[in-house]
């Protein structure tokens, strides 16, 4: 065993760690060894969205420690930001096997501390959150999930005040406290449990409120109230709220996945909890299909991500990609609003570098400006931030099946998605169409985009440096041709520096420090390299484009467009 791991099992050993932590510790030294030096290899990082990782005793685990220390070093620096000022937060966790836990953990440290802690009474989706963050005043807030990663993860994402997710300075400031603390001796545990207060229906009732005034067409909806919706939460969060959102808006056939709508950790019926994976929407499909449905939702166990499944041109079901939900949305957004009077001469939008460039045509059209921000609705909040009371936010999103409507809430919500993507459905039923058809009218009109993504994991001590050494590659050697189209444009957000390929010519990019490399080709393919900050993967992401005359032209532009993409994962050796 190397010496520095060892040197880390010894301070659990012999410290103040209760005794299930010391027995588990001894059954790995002497049965599974390996695993006993994955957990202890390195402390966990706490990064800029906080903590991300699998389950466990160990220093590289979430575990009632880390969780502790991590919360201690993010109370140490908020009582220094607000010295002389009462320190509000709130927190919630989704419906993972030990949030509940992880939850309470992170209250009472906070309380221990001296501040104020709003914790919700039991499961809530992230966005509630967010928004519970802004509506009581509070300082900072805390989720306890892991997203859509597997049953065995579980996580911590940090707030700011302004119910974003930790940016500049305050990321890298909270991180340095959190190192700063060397022992769980260090941890306020216990003592400040006056300082609690639940969170519960009050809350739950704002928030709905909230989201029921961004809805544009409550009209349509009472036309169409009887759309046939099928939804699953994927034994997460969204059943708390999604059911009851539905039916503020006004639809009155909705149909909950049974074999999903009980909240459970070990989410017994998927492999992945994510809305993404085909298989893991595969019952919904199933019950979108025997019911006849106009629209099948899907949200993961944090709730903040949403998919959508719809009848294509064909009458087959097939799974929106998040680039093309995110272009129905922000299509629906401004096109309604124009077409409702209530739209602003400084409206304006956000959306991500690695998100279909769709997007930026679609707002360019309609004369709506849009922005670019790096990936993590993290960067979208901030850009609001940045230009409140300059211009109006409308809506912002990802490829990451993310959607933020509205301003009232900081990060993607997918309660809010689900709500307005039935509203849309409705709309383009009212008028004899379906979303997929809205979806090739908008190719039509905006051009025919297409994007794929695929992930390369590196497990294991080295696999962050092998994709760190796979970016520094195409870094310091770019490739020159991809695909038989010349490389015209390489941007590299890490060196925060465009170049012109072809004349030299070089630019800054005025967005933060980041690890994405993007090549443009001279048919106007993007791909874009991104690691991953929470996970051990690398992401490549495709987009590709063409005009679309007619819809009758769509299958086979599309294979075209596909056959493209493949192409480039081929002469990449990505395949």
């Amino acid at each position: 065993m190397d010496a520095s791991i060892q040197e880390r099992i010894n301070v659990w050993v012999n410290g103040n760690y209760d005794a299930d932590a010391k027995n588990t510790i001894a059954d790995l030294q002497k049965n599974h060894p390996d695993e006993l030096a994955d957990a202890f290899y390195r402390n966990l990082e706490f990064g800029t969205g906080g903590l991300r990782g699998l389950m466990g005793v160990g220093t590289n685990r979430v575990n009632k420690y880390t969780i502790g220390m991590a919360t201690q070093g993010f109370a140490n620096y908020l009582k220094k930001i607000y010295a002389n000022e009462e320190i509000k937060l709130a927190i919630a966790h989704d419906s993972r096997n030990n949030s509940r836990f992880f939850a309470e953990t992170t209250a009472n440290v906070f309380a221990a501390n001296g501040i104020k802690v709003f914790l919700f009474e039991s499961l809530r989706p992230t966005p509630e959150l967010s928004f519970a963050i802004r509506h009581l005043g509070c300082k900072a807030g805390v989720v306890c999930t892991a997203s859509h990663n597997p049953k065995e993860y579980n996580g911590y994402k940090a707030y700011w005040n302004d119910g974003g997710q930790l940016v500049p300075p305050h990321d890298k400031n909270v991180i340095k406290e959190v190192e700063a603390i060397n022992s769980v001796d260090e941890v306020k545990w216990t003592g400040g449990e006056a300082n609690i207060t639940l969170l519960g229906k009050d809350m739950d009732n704002a928030y709905l409120d909230m989201v029921n005034n961004l809805s544009v067409y409550p009209d349509v909806i009472a036309q169409q109230h009887d759309l046939k919706i099928v939804y699953t939460p994927i034994h997460g969060t969204g059943i708390t709220l999604v059911p009851d959102v539905l039916k503020r808006f006004g639809f009155t056939n909705v149909t909950v996945v049974e074999e999903q709508a009980t909240p459970d950790g070990n989410f017994p019926t998927v492999a992945y909890p994510n809305p993404e994976e085909s298989e893991t929407m595969s019952i919904g499909l199933q019950k979108a299909r025997a019911l006849d449905a106009d629209i099948l939702l899907g949200t993961d166990p944090d709730a903040d991500r949403v998919g959508i499944g719809v009848k294509n041109h064909k009458g087959e079901w097939v799974l929106m990609n998040g680039n093309q939900t995110a272009v129905l949305a922000f299509a629906y957004m401004i096109e309604a609003r124009k077409a409702k009077g209530i739209a602003q001469p400084n409206d304006m939008v956000i959306t991500t570098i690695v998100t279909t460039e769709m997007i930026n045509e679609v707002a360019r059209q309609n004369k709506v400006g849009c922005y670019n921000v790096l990936t993590g609705f993290k960067w979208i909040a901030e850009k609001i931030k940045e230009l409140e009371g300059h211009e109006n936010y409308v809506i912002g999103g990802e490829e990451s099946f993310g959607l933020m409507i509205g301003d009232q809430i900081r990060d993607k919500d997918a309660i809010s998605a689900v709500a307005l993507m039935c509203e849309m459905a409705a709309y383009e039923k009212a008028k004899g169409k379906s979303l997929f058809d809205k979806m090739i009218e908008l190719y039509i009109q905006y051009g025919f985009y297409y994007e794929n993504l695929i992930s390369i994991t590196k497990k294991g001590m080295n696999g962050q440096k092998e994709i760190a050494a796979m970016m520094e590659g195409y870094r310091s050697n770019p490739p020159a041709v991809i695909n038989g189209s010349a490389v015209v444009t390489l941007l590299d957000y890490e060196l925060q520096t465009g170049k012109d390929l072809q004349t030299g010519e070089t630019w800054a990019i005025n967005l933060p420090k980041s690890n994405v490399l993007q090549f443009i080709t001279a048919d106007g393919s993007k791909i874009s390299a991104r690691p991953s900050g929470t996970e051990p993967k690398i992401k490549f992401y495709f987009s590709v484009n063409t005009q679309l005359a007619s819809k009758t032209e769509f299958d086979a532009k599309q294979l075209e467009l596909e056959n493209r993409i493949k192409g480039i994962i081929r002469d990449m050796q990505l395949g």
